[in-house]
């Protein structure tokens, strides 16, 4: 209760807050890619993952789990629906290798497609929502905190 009144009497609170300001931008973000990446049947994070593999042609699960900033278990759970659905296939890296390679089948290639026109329209949308400048610079600072860079 103490900790609860300091953090509420302070100059504290959940507008000082970076992971509350982060996560509430996230969100609204993804509702707005995730309503254009419905009409591809597909998720924001799925579009995500076929681009990812589509750009490494094919994709090993280590290399693709740092990339994300996902554990290999979410990962596992994120790609099931797209190998059942035919988007993504897996094989051994070499013979008797219990490494698999992702890549995407030609299904997954369409999908890909349908959903670059989704992301298309929901760039456009958060671009005329945000401007141009401020986009690419929060795109630039966002992308260097994982990575520890500065932008």
């Amino acid at each position: 209760m103490h900790i609860y009144i300091d953090f509420m009497t302070s100059k504290s609170s959940v507008t000082t807050c970076n992971c509350f300001a982060i996560r509430q931008a996230a969100r609204f973000v993804s509702q707005l890619y995730e309503r254009h990446y419905a009409r591809a049947g597909i998720t924001a994070a799925q579009f995500s993952l076929l681009a990812y593999i589509a750009e490494a042609g094919t994709a090993g699960m280590a290399d693709m789990a740092e990339a994300m900033v996902m554990d290999r278990t979410t990962l596992v759970r994120a790609l099931k629906p797209l190998e059942r659905d035919g988007y993504v296939v897996s094989e051994p890296e070499g013979k008797g290798s219990r490494k698999l390679l992702l890549a995407l089948s030609p299904k997954g290639q369409q999908k890909l497609s349908e959903g670059v026109e989704c992301w298309h329209a929901a760039q456009a949308e958060y671009v005329e929502l945000v401007g141009d400048e401020r986009a690419n610079n929060l795109r630039q600072m966002l992308l260097a905190i994982p990575t520890g860079k500065t932008a």
